[in-house]
């Protein structure tokens, strides 16, 4: 089976958009009906995830990218979360193809060390992938409200995030053990200067799973630009779509400006 990529809107610009590790791209509504006017976008189930569920292909970033690169158009990548790994190393390896990057509450690496202070602790990546194996259900429970906290109502947001999860069915239990691997082994921070495209990172400012101050340092590295949305969580466009689609205007303007590579 193959990739499940919605298409959406009515605006000029290309706009694809990438869920983070086991939610799916339905979890976009609000922002999509933010950008319809804006932009044309193709919101992505990745493998596993969604509609996606029984599309084959492993939770691999330069794999997957590759995957959505043949299914859309030239365009502008946004990436939430574990999909900003995905929509970083596309803009790293097909410039040609993301014309633009916005990276949500999205990091190079997730895990904290003596280098990186602002991520998250090895010992918590650790017991999500052997809760997985003991009690998948609870365990994204647990990651769920995560996400939910720094919210201004997190038990509000953690209800929807329940809600909208499995709106399109369960992920499989494979996808989910790769994406701990994933964003327990990844480091890209020293390619960040590569980028050679426009790049945008917009930051919750509340957020308790990637810390604002490791995506202004990214930013910096990127020679990208730097928002926050005051008052957000880790999932911003739950509440703050208008605020997340001002935040992209200046990298939607450049694709209008520059359409053609």
């Amino acid at each position: 089976m193959t990739l499940h990529i919605e298409t959406h809107g009515r605006g000029p610009v290309p706009l694809v958009l990438l869920h983070g590790w086991a939610m799916h791209g339905g979890l976009f509504a609000p922002l999509v009906e933010a950008l319809a006017d804006d932009c044309t976008l193709y919101v992505v189930d990745l493998p596993g995830h969604g509609y996606s569920r029984d599309c084959d292909l492993p939770l691999e970033p330069h794999v997957i990218a590759q995957a959505v690169a043949a299914a859309t158009p030239p365009a502008v990548w946004l990436g939430w979360s574990l999909g900003g790994l995905v929509a970083l190393v596309a803009a790293l390896e097909q410039p040609q193809h993301v014309r633009g990057l916005a990276m949500l509450c999205a990091t190079p690496k997730f895990v904290r060390d003596e280098s990186w202070p602002h991520g998250n602790a090895p010992a918590m990546v650790r017991q999500l992938a052997q809760d997985l194996e003991t009690d998948y259900h609870a365990t994204l429970e647990r990651f769920m409200a995560l996400e939910a906290m720094g919210s201004p109502d997190p038990r509000a947001e953690l209800r929807r995030l329940r809600a909208d999860a499995f709106a399109r069915g369960e992920p499989k239990l494979r996808v989910l053990q790769e994406g701990i691997r994933l964003l327990e082994n990844t480091d890209l921070r020293e390619r960040l200067p590569q980028l050679g495209v426009p790049n945008q990172w917009i930051a919750g400012r509340r957020d308790r799973l990637v810390h604002p101050l490791s995506m202004q340092w990214s930013a910096d590295a990127a020679n990208g630009g730097f928002s926050e949305v005051a008052h957000a969580g880790h999932a911003p466009f739950f509440g703050h779509a208008d605020a997340v689609a001002a935040a992209l205007q200046p990298l939607l303007a450049r694709f209008r400006a520059n359409p053609t590579p």
